[in-house]
């Protein structure tokens, strides 16, 4: 694992479009801009990219095993397949799924799972355990209790990075508290490495980067 905030092998900084992006080397998904065979990750549409391109230390290298929690449509999970070894793809609604089952059509390491990440029983037997990353992005109120959950996948050095959404949590409450809250039962089971919040890509996000304890 990376710790020193480095992009992972297989993502670089390219010029696309006339402007410098983060881009990772895939067949296209949603008609993102292209340089050869490589394609823009745009940050404003995706929490981890936004989580990369500020420069947080995601401790990822390239050819990490993943999960990922919350998978939709597969916008940012495609590009994590780009670079990563073999990624298992969770993803709870059916409609985006399917457009979900076309991305990974085109990518032999990437595994759609038809599940709901707040059950992990339900792909224990699928998914394999010391994973190195599991990168959580859920839109549900106890967003904490599934990355505890989830923990039983993760290596002893591996890596939660994890997008807290505060308006999925409590759509009253000022986001800072949220986030505090968040962190505070993380720590029961993680040991927070960084947080960040991730304005003005996303408004009321907070990326978090922890180990399990």
């Amino acid at each position: 694992m990376n710790d020193d905030g480095e992009l992972p092998a297989g993502v670089e900084r390219r010029t696309i479009g006339g402007r410098e992006r983060l881009a990772t080397r895939g067949e296209p998904v949603s008609g993102e801009p292209t340089d050869g065979e490589w394609r823009a990750w745009d940050p404003s549409r995706s929490k981890l990219g936004a989580m990369i391109d500020f420069g947080m230390d995601v401790g990822l290298t390239g050819g990490e095993h993943a999960l990922y929690l919350g998978a939709a449509a597969g916008t940012t999970v495609s590009h994590v397949a780009d670079f990563a070894g073999p990624t298992y793809a969770v993803e709870f609604a059916p409609r985006p799924m399917r457009d979900l089952l076309d991305v990974a059509a085109d990518r032999d390491r990437l595994f759609p799972l038809l599940k709901d990440a707040r059950r992990p029983e339900t792909y224990a037997h699928i998914v394999e355990s010391d994973l190195d990353v599991v990168v959580q992005d859920v839109a549900t109120r106890g967003q904490a209790a599934v990355a505890i959950r989830n923990a039983r996948f993760l290596s002893e050095d591996g890596r939660l990075l994890m997008a807290v959404k505060a308006r999925s949590e409590d759509v009253t409450a000022e986001p800072s508290d949220v986030f505090e809250d968040v962190r505070s039962e993380l720590s029961d089971e993680y040991r927070i490495l960084e947080s960040q919040r991730l304005e003005p890509h996303h408004t009321d996000h907070l990326g978090v980067v922890a180990t399990p304890r």
